[in-house]
């Protein structure tokens, strides 16, 4: 390989007169041709992918499959909780390298997927960081993801602007912006569009490795102050995990020839077994974090696939598996004591509210709803949280400032010594409250909805004055197949019915003719949402709960073209 410094832009051999994408041996694209994705899916570029996906795919084959045992011994009746083998680390005084100047101060952090008027509206949001989103955010269509890469790359070299020919507006970036993390797809998820090897590569090693190519060298002059690229890093279960994803780090550092410790992520404890791994995770990426981030949607998602097979644990409705449950709570405070205990950030959990405009009394509930959340995160020693929609930066930058003052974050000053000897048994209590029809047709029309708009290519959902995104979905739907595999009595609404498939038919019927009614007749037809009341329903009462919704739909996204039949767009 040639330097990366020569990869800016592709060379006069690659720039084909033909319809086909230029690759490397063994890699195959099969998405559809387009002369801008050419620009990113250059010969060097997928070569470097390639060589990801070649060193480290067996490592990733490893830890999906400690994941399954995982999940067995949890079906048997186990329960995740601390390593006795990995004692000494948790117990030792190591501490991860000092955060990068250009990141100490991440107080409101804003993420979205990676469209493109989306990135320049977060980057001048007044965040402090905007988190560019592969993942839960994305509906991972070849068009999507290849058209964010596009969108990063212009962003990085600050040249991104968008028309918006309906508004007759052209948005381009303000001198400050939010300094930009990305946020590649978690290791179970493929990319089908691309086979290396004859196999699908793995999404998150595409998401990544694309991304820091094109953007390693550019990065740390624009954006990172002499650091960078910035990462988050979802869905991981054990440290072995993260020691992947720091060997990757370390490859790409050195076959960019640029300093080792240069790339900097933080992690989002969002899964139950992780939160028993936070020391571990740390330490195996201790020359590259920045923190670990409540991933909270997701952990409560988590905590009902964790014990899928407990009736024991059943969950509330999911509007009342809130922070002050005492399972969520133990969680939130012990990453801030293990995060500042190793000099690196503590990040609070999403704000999904969405201004409502045309309601002044409403918004202002809501407004007040997330004062409070965000100041019983800055109270605990939080660093940071995190935001879905611009409108709700300043209440919560003032939330934060009026507690921090002029400190760029709590690292040093909040070591919430009082959490530590939090035990097992807090990390994993049950949580209280009740279930509810309400509940159970919320979850429904919640989940058929996202779902619908998932498969029409949009990953980020406003519904009922809340941004939805998969982890959201996931609750829905492992909530009502949870409910409906042992037969709950709904017993919040004084009915004490019973949650049977004949129930769940009648809900699942009701729900889509609401779901009509308030989209409008001409949208529901256009829409999926046939298509995805018939995925929704069979993830809900399919006897062996699906690990993601998004694997199983995923198929309906994947467009493969034939070589050399491409046609442009």
């Amino acid at each position: 390989m040639v330097g990366f410094e020569t990869f800016l832009e592709p060379s006069s051999t690659e720039r084909k007169t033909g319809m086909a994408y230029d690759v490397p041996e063994g890699v195959d694209i099969r998405g559809k041709y387009d002369a801008e994705f050419a620009k990113i899916l250059t010969k060097d570029a997928l070569q470097f992918v390639a060589d990801l996906q070649r060193e480290f795919r067996n490592y990733i084959k490893y830890a999906l499959e400690c994941r399954k045992e995982a999940k067995i011994r949890y079906n048997n009746g186990g329960l995740p909780g601390f390593d006795p083998a990995t004692k000494y680390i948790r117990e030792g005084d190591w501490v991860c390298a000092t955060v990068p100047p250009a990141i100490a101060d991440r107080r409101v952090e804003i993420t979205g997927p990676v469209e493109r008027k989306m990135i320049i509206n977060a980057l001048n949001s007044g965040a402090k960081v905007f988190m560019a989103d592969f993942e839960d955010a994305l509906s991972p269509s070849w068009e999507n993801l290849m058209r964010g890469q596009v969108n990063l790359k212009d962003a990085v070299n600050r040249t991104i602007s968008f028309h918006d020919k309906a508004r007759n507006r052209v948005y381009k970036l303000n001198d400050q912006t939010a300094k930009l993390f990305v946020r590649p797809r978690g290791w179970h998820l493929p990319e089908s569009h691309i086979f290396i090897d004859g196999e699908p590569a793995a999404g998150c090693l595409v998401d990544f490795g694309l991304y820091f190519f094109h953007n390693c060298m550019a990065f740390p002059q624009t954006q990172g102050e002499g650091f960078g690229p910035f990462f988050y890093l979802p869905k991981m279960e054990h440290s072995r995990e993260a020691k992947i994803w720091n060997n990757v780090f370390e490859r790409a550092e050195k076959l960019a020839g640029i300093e080792r410790g240069s790339i900097r992520a933080t992690v989002l404890i969002e899964t139950l077994p992780a939160v028993f791994q936070m020391d571990e995770i740390l330490y195996e990426l201790r020359d590259h974090s920045v923190g670990l981030n409540c991933g909270r949607w997701d952990y409560i998602f988590s905590y009902v696939k964790t014990f899928q097979a407990h009736p024991d644990r059943l969950l509330p409705d999911r509007v009342l598996v809130g922070m002050t449950q005492h399972f969520m709570r133990s969680y939130s405070d012990l990453l801030i004591r293990t995060c500042h205990r190793r000099g690196v950030h503590a990040m609070g959990g999403m704000a999904a509210q969405i201004p409502i405009r045309d309601d002044p009394v409403a918004n202002e509930a809501a407004l007040e709803l997330v004062r409070k959340d965000k100041l019983r995160e800055v109270k605990a020693g939080h660093d940071g949280t995190w935001a879905a929609h611009p409108g709700l930066i300043p209440a919560i930058m003032e939330v934060f400032t009026n507690s921090m003052g002029n400190e760029a974050n709590q690292i040093h000053t909040v070591k919430r010594e009082d959490v530590a000897n939090l035990t097992e048994d807090d990390l994993l209590q049950r949580p209280r409250g009740v279930r509810t029809m309400e509940g159970f047709r919320l979850n429904t029309r919640v989940g058929i909805q996202y779902l619908a708009a998932w498969l029409t290519g949009t990953g980020s959902v406003p519904l009922y004055n809340l941004m939805e995104d998969a982890a959201t979905a996931e609750i829905s739907r492992v909530q009502n197949w949870q409910w409906l595999k042992y037969r709950v009595q709904l017993d919040g609404d004084g009915l004490g019915v019973k949650v049977t498939r004949e129930l769940f038919g009648r809900v699942v019927e009701e729900e889509m003719t609401r779901i009509e009614r308030e989209v409008g007749q001409e949208k529901f037809k256009k829409g999926k949402y046939k298509e995805a009341c018939k995925i929704f329903t069979r993830q809900c009462t399919t006897p062996i709960l699906d690990d993601f919704l998004t694997l199983g739909a995923y198929n309906h996204l994947v467009i493969h073209y034939p070589k050399g039949s491409s046609s442009r767009l």
